[in-house]
């Protein structure tokens, strides 16, 4: 049940209110953060049940956390409604079909193997042309919406990409400044490996020594998102286990959301003192890479990139970590690079975790501006540092009939350091 001392540091001012997504699609309280909270609140004194109809507010957050920066009282939103979803996965029984869907999409994402071999069968799917078949007959719409949208989203894999593993130890070029460990993730490594490749060489070339922990998996971030506090809490303490035994000087993190929830480790377990002090030791060095690169002096030299770049503020590391000048100045500090800002920058995409995949007409309301957004800066390249967020843009912007190419930050400096193109 959230905590009643939270909800009540809720004023009920409404400046949350033109922050959120959901309320800029519908307009209506309930689903606003205040509404939400007002609905907490009713929901814990039993004047509403805890029924479809609640439910549905409540799955229809993104979480976004764009709320929690709004908001002049500093409410916690974002432990309100973890601590909502936990309480709803706990005491509501969702409809069969949605029951399966989820339990299909958590037997798969959070474990980098079993997406692996998921990877293998799309790559099949699209090879042997039945992709193509299903879309030129129009048997893809007699899917359900939620298997079409996963379907939509897969991005294209090579054969190459699902070979590709990391080396367990990157040395550093030249003299060693910092050792540190780097989360792969699960979907990052699976359908986004250039991205870590590039976070590796960047790193080095930047005086760094990574280790990347040989069977180090989810850090639960998915998992807690959705409401699955028991799931979560193991993956964490898997994860803080196997980091523990690292000697390093930060955990560098590449996708938003995985860092957001790192950085809050400690409030996952917090029933258990002994891993609430764990989490807390290493939470303390998590480090999205533009963070660590930031407190780092240049060393390697910026070969120009003549480019018009959109960057795309991730919700989890603007407003989850408070990142947001960061990914800016490494980009700024490449010659050549024009960086535009987005209308609405700060508004969320649509992903949010899974919440594409589970509320796809919300994602897709939400994910038009967004694409809408981008397309009116006419940029060469769109930017994000979140592998969900990047799914997500593409997806709408190819739903419009056209394409804009997209990127990490950390591939845009990498493509620099190196003087090769994107």
């Amino acid at each position: 049940m959230a905590d009643r001392k939270l909800i009540d540091e809720c004023v009920h001012c409404g400046f949350c209110l033109p922050a959120c997504p959901t309320y800029q699609s519908w307009g209506q309280e309930m689903d606003s953060p205040r509404g939400r909270i007002y609905l907490m609140k009713a929901q814990g004194e039993g004047r509403v049940p805890l029924s479809n109809t609640l439910v549905q507010h409540f799955d229809r957050c993104l979480g976004c956390l764009a709320c929690v920066s709004a908001c002049p009282s500093g409410v916690q939103y974002d432990v309100l409604i973890e601590q909502t979803r936990a309480e709803v996965d706990r005491q509501h029984q969702r409809p069969l079909g949605e029951r399966l869907f989820r339990a299909l999409l958590f037997a798969l994402l959070p474990y980098p193997a079993r997406l692996r071999v998921l990877g293998l069968l799309h790559w099949l799917y699209v090879a042997l042309g039945v992709r193509g078949l299903l879309h030129r007959t129009g048997l893809i719409q007699r899917l359900p919406e939620r298997l079409r949208q996963l379907e939509a989203l897969a991005p294209p894999l090579s054969w190459g990409q699902l070979r590709t593993r990391l080396p367990s130890l990157s040395a550093a070029r030249g003299a060693v400044r910092r050792r540190v460990a780097l989360l792969p993730g699960c979907v990052q490594r699976v359908y986004f490996p250039g991205v870590n490749q590039a976070t590796l060489r960047v790193l080095a070339a930047e005086g760094c020594e990574v280790v990347v922990p040989e069977g180090l998996g989810c850090c639960g971030a998915l998992s807690l998102h959705a409401g699955r506090e028991a799931e979560a809490q193991r993956l964490a303490r898997a994860a803080i286990a196997r980091l523990e035994r690292e000697q390093v000087s930060a955990i560098v993190v590449n996708a938003a959301g995985c860092g957001s929830a790192m950085k809050h480790w400690s409030r996952l377990v917090a029933d258990d003192p002994e891993w609430r002090a764990r989490a807390q030791r290493l939470e303390a060095k998590v480090k999205d890479v533009s963070e660590l690169l930031a407190e780092l002096e240049p060393m390697a030299p910026r070969k120009p990139l003549q480019l018009r770049v959109a960057y795309h503020d991730a919700c989890h590391l603007s407003h989850g970590q408070k990142v947001r000048a960061q990914p800016r100045t490494l980009l700024k500090s490449i010659p050549g690079l024009e960086l535009v800002e987005l209308p609405d920058g700060d508004q969320c995409c649509g992903s949010a975790g899974v919440y594409n995949l589970l509320q796809p007409r919300s994602a897709q309301l939400i994910g038009k501006r967004k694409a809408d957004n981008v397309r009116s800066v006419a940029p060469d390249l769109l930017v994000s540092a979140n592998p969900g967020c990047t799914l997500q843009i593409q997806s709408q912007l190819g739903a419009a009939g056209g394409s804009i190419r997209t990127a990490h930050p950390i591939e845009v400096l990498d493509a620099s350091i190196r003087g090769s193109q994107l």
